[in-house]
């Protein structure tokens, strides 16, 4: 499906590639080809279970379940944009892919009867740890409201990299120490509904927590989502904050 999965595949080794899915869905893989994907949106559950035309999946599809075996996956809390119910099974049927989730997914877990797969399930809380392979994982605090209490943002370190994705979160600057620095990535929502941060409020952490590029998140999948992408680049070009704007298959070396 355009080659997505051979463009990651056959990426230079002995660098740090990260990769757009789009929504709020990033593979990174490592500097010896290991591979974590994070809020990966594949299908169009959304749209069937919400029943909703604004829940249309606007964006195209560019990676099948089959094409790339993870070494581990995180959902940062059970929306369906984050834990994709039609594909995080099959991610982890092959017995090896881990899976790392919020303490509220549980319910989407028994739903889907991946209690089979619980060896690989791990239900993880802010202030958790974890190394998997050459990814040493962190997960930390978000606001994402009551709709989603239990969700986690995520700093991933690897081959000396750092990044940092917020998750879905409104913006919460009383937290910005919990976050380590230097940051060579930020990765944050801009859609400004359902309790997450605008392109302002994206605009604002950067300046915050000084990361060396900021990439925004979380707009163009869906109508109903919103985010104001003209807004952020005029924004970060007015205060000269380094950003990148990713469409989704596209690669940053880091």
């Amino acid at each position: 499906m355009f080659d997505f999965a051979k463009k990651v595949i056959s990426a230079r080794i002995d660098e740090v590639h990260l990769f757009s899915v789009g929504q709020a869905g990033f593979i990174i893989r490592s500097a010896s080809g290991k591979l974590l994907g994070i809020d990966l949106y594949l299908s169009d559950c959304v749209e069937r279970v919400e029943g909703n035309s604004g829940f249309k999946r606007l964006l195209p599809k560019i990676l099948s379940v089959d094409e790339l075996e993870f070494d581990a996956i995180i959902c940062t809390h059970p929306h369906l944009d984050h834990f994709d119910i039609d594909s995080v099974p099959e991610l982890l049927a092959n017995g090896n892919t881990k899976l790392y989730c919020s303490t509220d997914c549980s319910k989407l877990v028994k739903q889907t009867y991946m209690e089979k797969y619980n060896p690989q399930i791990t239900y993880v809380k802010p202030s958790d740890h974890y190394k998997t392979e050459d990814f040493n994982i962190s997960f930390v605090n978000c606001d994402h409201g009551q709709g989603a209490p239990d969700a986690v943002g995520v700093v991933v370190e690897v081959n000396g990299r750092t990044i940092y994705e917020a998750g879905d979160t409104c913006l919460r600057l009383d937290r910005v120490s919990e976050i380590p620095q230097p940051l060579d990535v930020l990765i944050a929502p801009i859609n400004g509904m359902y309790g997450n941060m605008d392109y302002k409020d994206c605009a604002t952490l950067a300046e915050a927590l000084k990361p060396k590029i900021t990439i925004p998140c979380h707009y163009g999948m869906f109508a109903s989502h919103g985010g104001d992408l003209k807004g952020f680049y005029e924004i970060m070009v007015q205060k000269d904050f380094p950003m990148l704007l990713m469409t989704q298959g596209d690669r940053y070396t880091l």
